[in-house]
């Protein structure tokens, strides 16, 4: 009997979901030890993810490869080829923007080895449906987050440079992507409990282990959080962040609905407005920085 997922004709949308071959560069002279709007707490939370970011994608990638001979529509298994594409170009650049991080004192390296090891356990002992249901419960997180830097410009204003150019291409393809795991885990499973379940017991453990890693960072790697002042100053600000309002937290909390799906809420136009400003043939912003780019019509066999 075959294990093939037969879908019907055009179950899966089309959607662009396309790999771009790009390189950061971060001179020394350009990038403050406090690079996000030289704010404290903010620099340690987008270093700590972005030490999460090259094991996670990993993660991420394999979880959805476990299932690739069971994708037949071959609209979805052109989406799953962008993807994988996708998240390997993440997470190499994340690991060179990591370890210039660690240049500048952040503990990158270490969380990233911490995180590995953890991830590592997690695909020897849970069952492969579970691994698929985390990475569509954080693809929801990393997609909802990108669409707040995208949409609010106070969110990009707190970032310049090639900082800012890293994390505007990484959110863009997040939300190019937003669907293709979760499609992948409706279709090989489908399972409403466990997909809530996850995303509950992922919120904690996402939330909680960013937040407490970004504070021991904060607190035994950097002298400017020693002073108390400035460091109760820069916790303070986080109340105004525009990633940590009632709306976000809305968003993120509507995964757990019954019927969901991540095309319920349409970002099309934010996309299609940033795939210009970014990659236009001639007036995009990164276009001179590709090296190449990979459509997801490429085969995902």
């Amino acid at each position: 009997m075959s294990n093939s997922v037969t879908l019907p004709a055009n179950a899966i949308p089309a959607r662009t979901v396309k790999t771009r071959r790009i390189t950061f560069e971060y001179p020394e002279e350009k990038l403050s030890r406090h690079f996000i709007d030289d704010d404290i707490a903010m620099s340690h939370i987008v270093s700590t993810l972005s030490a999460v970011f090259p094991e996670g994608e990993d993660f991420f990638v394999n979880s959805v490869r476990n299932y690739r001979d069971r994708i037949t529509d071959p609209e979805l298994k052109r989406q799953v080829a962008g993807f994988i594409g996708q998240e390997a170009m993440h997470s190499r650049e994340h690991e060179r923007f990591n370890e210039r991080l660690a240049e500048l004192g952040y503990p990158t390296l270490l969380i990233h080895r911490a995180v590995g090891i953890g991830l590592g356990i997690g695909r020897k002992v849970l069952p492969k449906r579970v691994q698929l249901a985390i990475t569509a419960a954080l693809e929801h997180y990393t997609s909802t987050l990108a669409e707040v830097l995208l949409a609010d410009p106070q969110a990009r204003g707190m970032m310049d440079g090639e900082v800012q150019s890293l994390f505007l291409w990484h959110a863009l393809e997040e939300s190019e992507h937003k669907t293709v795991a979760f499609d992948v885990y409706e279709q090989v499973c489908g399972n409403h409990f466990i997909r809530a379940t996850t995303m509950r017991l992922v919120t904690i453990g996402f939330v909680g282990g960013i937040g407490l890693a970004a504070l021991c960072s904060m607190l035994f790697t950097d002298p400017g959080a020693r002073r108390l002042g400035d460091l109760r100053r820069s916790l303070a600000r986080l109340k105004t962040s525009p990633w940590l309002t009632r709306k976000v937290a809305k968003d993120l909390q509507a995964y757990n609905r019954k019927g969901f799906h991540p095309d319920d809420h349409d970002n099309t136009a934010l996309m299609e407005e940033w795939r210009a400003k970014l990659f236009a043939a001639r007036e995009g912003t990164l276009t001179s920085r590709l090296a190449g780019s990979v459509e997801s019509e490429a085969t995902a066999s």
